[in-house]
C-alpha cells in the first residue's frame, strides 16, 4: 500500500470502501499541490539550458583566449617528448615513462568541447635551473611547442599576432603563442630576449618563484624591492618587440615598478584577486587600479590556493602539522606519516569551487574594469582544480555561471578572448612606433653595479 507523501493519504487497488471517491480525491489533491515544485523545477532546467545554449553561441563568436597552460613541461617530465603522447585522444588517464598514472587536462578533443581559440603554452623550466643551461632548457621547451604544433596541423597553428589568432580561429585551429614563465630563463641577456621573440615568444614573466638577479618574485624575500634599472631595460625592450610583460608571480613592488616603466599595457597571465584570497601569488586592489589605468589586463587563475581563501589556510596548516610531525618523530617517518595520515582525516581538504572562480572575476571586473578581465588556467601546472573546472572541455561551465550572475553576452565576449586581443594590438602599436624610433638594446647586468657604485659616491658626497 502506497502512501502520499504530502497528505499521507493511502491507495490501493483493493479499496473498495465507501469512502473510495473521498481518498481518490484526496490523491488528486496531492498532486495539484505537487504540481508548482513540478513547475518550479521544469523551468529553472530551461533556464540553465537557455545559458548553456547563449554560452555556447558566444564562445563560438568569440573562442576562449587562455593565458596559461603548462601542458609542455608535462610533455617533457612525463612522457619525454611530443611523440610519446597523443593529444588527439583522451588524455585524461596515461600512463607516464616511469609507469604512474598521469592525468592530464589537456588534448584536442577536450579543447574543442570547451570552445578553446587560442592558447599560451608556458615554457616553464625550474628557478634552480640558472644561467646558459637555463637558456638550453628554454629552447628545448619552445621546440616541444613548435613540434606539438607542427604534429597536429589540422587542429594548431603557431600564431605572433592578433591578426593571426583571429585568422586560426577562423580557421577552425587553435592558435598557439608561447609565453616564458620566469626572467631566469634569459641569463640576464637581451640578446636572448630577442631570439626567443623570434622563435614565438610574446611574453615573459619577469620572475617565477624567485628573484631574478633584477626582480623580486612574490614568494621570495625581497632583494631589490621593485625592478634593478637592468630590469628596467628589460620591460623597455620588451615593450620595443611587442612581447607582453607579464606580472605573474611578481611582488607587489615589482607590479608597480613594471606598471611605471612600461609603454604598452600589461598582462597577468595567470592570477586573482588578492581581497578575496590573501595569497601572494594574487593581485592587490591598488594594482588593479593601476592595471585599469595602464589598460592592462588579469587572467583569473584555477589553482584552488589561489581561488580560495579555506583551501589556503587548509594548506598553511597541512604544512605546520607536517613540520611538527616530523620534529615530534625525528628518525621515524612510520610515525610521523601515520600522525600525518590521522591528521588528514580529522582535516579533510576543503573543495574550491566554480563560483569562487566566478567571485574572482567579479572583483577583477569590479576594481579593474570589465575590459581588464580574462581567462588564465593554469591547467596542466595544477595538480587539483576547483570542482567543475578540471580541464580545457569545462570553460563553457565557468561562463555559464557568469551569465546566471547577469553577465551580458558582450562581457562575456571581452573576458573570453576581446580583452587580450586589444591588449596585444596596443602593445604591437607601441612596438612598431618604438622600433622605428630606437634601435635594439644593448643594456647589460652589469649598469645594476654602476648604478649601485653611482648610488654611493652620491651618497657619500652629500
Amino acid at each position: 500500500m502506497a502512501h502520499c507523501a504530502i497528505c499521507g493519504a493511502a491507495s490501493s487497488s483493493h479499496d473498495i470502501t465507501g469512502d473510495a471517491m473521498t481518498k481518490h480525491l484526496r490523491l488528486l489533491a496531492c498532486l495539484l499541490a505537487a504540481l508548482p515544485c513540478i513547475a518550479l523545477a521544469a523551468p529553472q532546467s530551461a533556464k540553465d539550458q537557455a545559458l548553456s545554449t547563449r554560452v555556447d553561441r558566444v564562445l563560438t563568436e568569440t573562442p576562449v583566449i587562455d593565458g596559461h597552460n603548462d601542458l609542455p613541461w608535462e610533455i617533457r617530465s612525463q612522457f619525454g617528448n611530443v611523440g610519446n603522447v597523443d593529444l588527439a585522444a583522451d588524455t585524461s588517464n596515461l600512463r607516464s615513462k616511469a609507469g604512474d598514472d598521469v592525468h592530464l587536462m589537456t588534448d584536442i578533443p577536450r579543447a574543442r568541447k570547451g570552445h578553446l581559440g587560442a592558447q599560451f603554452w608556458s615554457v616553464w623550466i625550474p628557478t634552480s635551473v640558472t644561467g646558459p643551461e637555463a637558456v638550453q632548457m628554454t629552447l628545448e621547451q619552445i621546440d616541444i611547442v613548435r613540434t606539438m604544433v607542427a604534429k597536429y596541423p589540422k587542429d594548431f597553428e603557431m600564431a605572433s599576432t592578433a591578426d593571426d589568432i583571429q585568422r586560426i580561429e577562423k580557421s577552425g585551429r587553435i592558435a598557439s603563442l608561447i609565453g616564458v614563465e620566469g626572467g631566469h630563463q634569459i641569463n640576464n641577456s637581451l640578446p636572448v630576449l630577442r631570439d626567443y621573440y623570434a622563435l614565438g615568444v610574446r611574453y615573459m614573466t619577469l620572475t617565477h618563484g624567485k628573484n631574478t638577479d633584477w626582480a623580486d618574485s612574490a614568494t621570495d624575500k625581497p632583494a631589490h624591492h621593485g625592478l634593478t634599472p637592468f630590469g628596467r631595460a628589460v620591460v623597455h625592450e620588451m615593450n620595443r618587440l611587442g612581447m607582453l610583460v607579464d606580472l605573474s608571480h611578481v611582488s607587489p613592488d615589482t607590479m608597480k615598478a613594471a606598471l611605471e616603466a612600461t609603454k604598452a599595457p600589461v598582462i597577468f597571465s595567470h592570477s586573482s584577486a588578492r581581497a578575496l584570497d590573501d595569497h601572494p601569488r594574487d593581485v592587490p586592489d591598488d594594482v588593479l587600479r593601476l592595471v585599469k589605468q595602464n589598460h592592462g589586463i588579469v587572467m583569473a587563475n584555477f589553482y584552488p590556493t589561489f581561488v580560495s581563501q579555506a583551501v589556503a589556510n587548509w594548506n598553511a596548516d597541512r604544512a605546520g602539522a607536517s613540520a611538527k610531525f616530523d620534529a615530534l618523530y625525528v628518525g621515524q617517518p612510520k610515525r610521523a606519516k601515520a600522525a600525518m595520515d590521522k591528521w588528514k582525516q580529522a582535516h579533510p581538504q576543503p573543495k574550491a569551487t566554480i563560483a569562487e572562480v566566478a567571485d574572482h572575476i567579479e572583483h577583477l571586473r569590479k576594481i579593474a574594469g570589465v575590459e581588464s578581465v580574462g581567462i588564465g588556467s593554469d591547467f596542466d601546472g595544477i595538480e587539483v582544480t576547483p570542482e567543475g573546472l578540471d580541464g580545457v572541455d569545462t570553460y563553457p561551465a565557468l561562463f555559464t555561471e557568469l551569465a546566471r550572475r547577469g553577465w551580458s553576452d558582450d562581457e562575456l565576449a571581452d573576458l573570453a578572448g576581446r580583452n587580450l586581443l586589444r591588449v596585444m594590438r596596443e602593445a604591437e602599436a607601441i612596438a612598431t612606433r618604438l622600433q622605428a624610433q630606437e634601435a635594439p638594446s644593448h643594456a647589460t647586468i652589469e649598469m645594476d653595479a654602476a648604478a649601485k657604485s653611482d648610488s654611493k659616491d652620491g651618497t657619500a658626497g652629500a
